[in-house]
């Protein structure tokens, strides 16, 4: 037995099943263990920014991570942008980065780089395998990290600790701590403030605090005591649908976020952070609350957010069974017809979107709408980037299908985002995952376009248009997908468009929409 087999089964020990894959040379020892081991699934990637995407997908939807094997730093860096995103949506996630033999690194050989360095601005923790005997604690300590509290996790694999000759110790699964106890002076903190301001309280839900039973008791407490209840701008996971309590999440543009934000007195996190503007704009604020906005912590990433809320409830005196506003049927609106436009799309989505179904939302300024609108459809699970670094969306649905192999995962996807990490594709037809991509080619950056007006220009030349739009050519993603093994259709009508949805909820495996809008 070598270390890459003592890597491999402290991982299956753990439940650690699914490998998402790009892996070279320095990690070939570890790919031979892993043919050991068919009790892992092994998911190739052909671009590490797909690996990273799709773990981070799969954490979302099952709470556990997955693990990811890179080539050294180099594949590491390929790979920073999604790990970026899934640090910010706190998915347990375990990297492991290949490294030159431990003799070898003296030698400046060309792949040679700092790799806890790279690693360490998107990891919550970074540790170097020692040696043969250092695998299986190491590994240990990297799952334990990834789950206490939850987040992005990188080990380091040189090759000769791979290949050197080790022993699996008797070891059961990693024993982890229970979450902390519920603060009982932050709940009666936050009761008191919410009993001093009705109806000029907010509260911003994440994490496990947008989960359908937890997502219930903020409900309850909303309407008991007159407090409105918020999502982030980009969420994690949240569960909608009819029949569940359906937050108003902020928005993205400054503007309409201070104006939701205007009359809070007191704003309550769980599970989340004080909303910030995106980016800093001449003369408009950073904070999206006033300055005299009183903000508390309920509850902190990491605690049991589920457990704090039924504190709350409880020191407010809300009745469990008390009445809470579910949204139950779509407003009463025509269905669209003629020319396609992303409201249509939007509406089209939220209507068909079958039972348990989960939504991947990469289509930036395209079906903003659909938001509101999955209030009103079926149950189903959200997900969006959290970290804003665009490229997430077609990975993070190959890691959610791969999680729920039953649900169906529909991806809103703009065309410019989508070019990230188009690759993913080809892994959606090896895998026969059953993905329903939604391309919104506009074949421009729209956000950017929205950007540069942001910052107060309002004409663009020549050069600004050549970085900002993405015709001449413009993209082809039928042919894209066709050529990646994912069979696709173009759609420029409503009635078209709608065909082929229809068709593809109809049946399995990966399909592609490219919607003309």
């Amino acid at each position: 037995m070598n270390g890459a087999d003592v890597l491999c089964d402290v991982l299956l020990a753990n439940d650690v099943t699914v490998c998402f894959a790009n892996p070279g040379t320095s990690e070939m020892h570890f790919v031979a263990a892993l043919d050991r081991k068919p009790e892992m699934r092994c998911v190739l990637g052909l671009f590490e920014g797909v690996v990273t995407g799709a773990a981070d997908g799969y954490a979302r939807m099952t709470d556990r991570p997955a693990a990811t094997l890179l080539h050294t730093g180099p594949g590491l860096a390929n790979g920073l942008a999604n790990m970026h995103n899934a640090r910010r949506a706190f998915s347990p996630m375990i990297n492991i980065v290949g490294d030159h033999a431990s003799y070898h690194l003296p030698l400046d050989a060309p792949l040679t780089s700092d790799i806890e360095g790279l690693a360490a601005p998107m990891s919550k923790w970074v540790r170097r395998i020692e040696g043969p005997a250092d695998v299986q604690p190491a590994t240990e300590a990297a799952f334990r990290a990834s789950l206490t509290p939850p987040g992005v996790t990188t080990l380091i694999l040189p090759a000769d600790a791979a290949w050197g000759d080790a022993a699996l110790a008797p070891s059961g699964k990693v024993v982890l701590p229970p979450p902390p106890a519920v603060n009982m002076d932050a709940v009666r903190k936050v009761a008191a403030a919410i009993r001093s301001a009705p109806g000029r309280v907010g509260m911003i839900v994440r994490g496990r605090a947008a989960r359908a039973d937890a997502l219930e008791l903020a409900g309850q407490i909303s309407t008991a005591c007159d407090v409105r209840l918020f999502s982030e701008v980009l969420i994690a996971r949240m569960q909608r649908g009819r029949g569940r309590v359906a937050p108003t999440r902020i928005p993205y543009p400054i503007d309409a976020a201070t104006a939701l934000l205007r009359d809070i007195d007191v704003l309550v996190l769980v599970g989340a952070r004080e909303p910030v503007a995106f980016f800093a704009y001449p003369g408009k604020p950073g904070r999206l609350v006033r300055e005299d906005c009183q903000v508390l912590t309920l509850a902190t990433h990491g605690d049991d957010l589920h457990a704090a809320l039924e504190a709350l409830g409880d020191e407010l005196g809300v009745r469990p069974s008390r009445q809470t506003m579910f949204a139950t049927a779509f407003p009463e609106e025509a269905a669209p017809s003629g020319t396609l436009t992303d409201d249509a799309i939007a509406l089209s989505v939220a209507r068909k979107l079958p039972d348990n179904a989960i939504v991947c939302d990469e289509a930036v300024t395209s079906a903003r709408r659909f938001f509101a609108l999955s209030a009103f459809a079926a149950p189903h699970d959200y997900m969006m980037g959290t970290g804003g670094s665009i490229g997430g969306g077609i990975p993070m649905a190959t890691g959610a299908a791969i999680a729920c192999p039953d649900r169906k995962v529909i991806n809103l996807e703009a065309d410019g985002s989508g070019m990230y990490t188009v690759q993913g594709l080809w892994t959606q037809a090896r895998e026969n995952l059953d993905v329903v991509t939604i391309v919104f080619s506009n074949r421009t950056y729209a956000i950017l376009h929205g950007e540069m007006r942001n910052v107060g220009v309002n004409a663009i030349g020549e050069n600004a248009r050549r970085m900002l739009d993405l015709d001449q050519p413009a993209l082809d993603w039928v042919s894209l997908a066709k050529g990646m093994g994912v069979e696709a259709a173009r759609a420029d009508t409503c009635e078209r468009f709608d065909a082929l949805l229809d068709s593809a909820l109809s049946r399995r495996g990966p399909f592609l929409i490219e919607a003309l809008i």
